[in-house]
């Protein structure tokens, strides 16, 4: 099983799309189907206002950046870096850093579906973080937040706290 990390490439700006699809186009000549398996442009639709008109746009949430999910080779990282548009991979000196399991959910890199099996009222366990053990009540949930608000007893008085979905689980009924 290869070990595929998310990396970031810095690319000219404007030619995000031409590097990623440049990329993809490397990836299915050479056969590195296993070692880089996804490349991402991040983008987001915002609704521009132009002339009291509304426009829904695709706008890149960072310019001059493409994400990759691949094996760190020496063959992978050459394919990488000598795509025309780009100018390195991001990390100190020529040593590519890959992005941590908290930066990839943070920036939306990839969707994890989390599955809510618990409802407003039940109570849960906190299975991770600074809490990780503590009973509580859930207050209110968010699924497309990722975010659970819990009501637990901390040192006699009850707490209001905001979690992720995957740090808590229900206790069984």
């Amino acid at each position: 099983m290869p070990d595929l990390k998310w990396y970031v490439i810095h690319t000219y700006s404007g030619y995000e799309n031409k590097v990623a699809s440049s990329i993809e186009k490397a990836v299915e000549n050479r056969g590195m189907q296993e070692l880089i398996t996804e490349v991402r442009v991040p983008t987001e639709t915002v609704v521009e206002i132009k002339d009291s008109k509304k426009k829904e746009v695709e706008r890149k949430v960072f310019p001059g950046y493409v994400m990759v999910k691949m094996e760190m080779t020496d063959e992978s990282w050459y394919v990488v870096r000598n795509i025309r548009g780009v100018t390195g991979f991001v990390g100190p000196g020529s040593k590519p850093v890959p992005l941590t399991d908290a930066e990839v959910s943070k920036l939306g890199v990839e969707k994890r579906e989390i599955v809510v099996n618990f409802e407003v009222g039940d109570s849960l366990k906190v299975v991770d973080g600074y809490l990780d053990g503590f009973i509580g009540v859930a207050d209110s949930i968010e699924p497309e937040n990722d975010i659970v608000r819990v009501m637990v007893s901390m040192m006699g008085k009850d707490v209001l706290v905001e979690l992720a979905l995957d740090q808590v689980e229900t206790l069984s009924r």
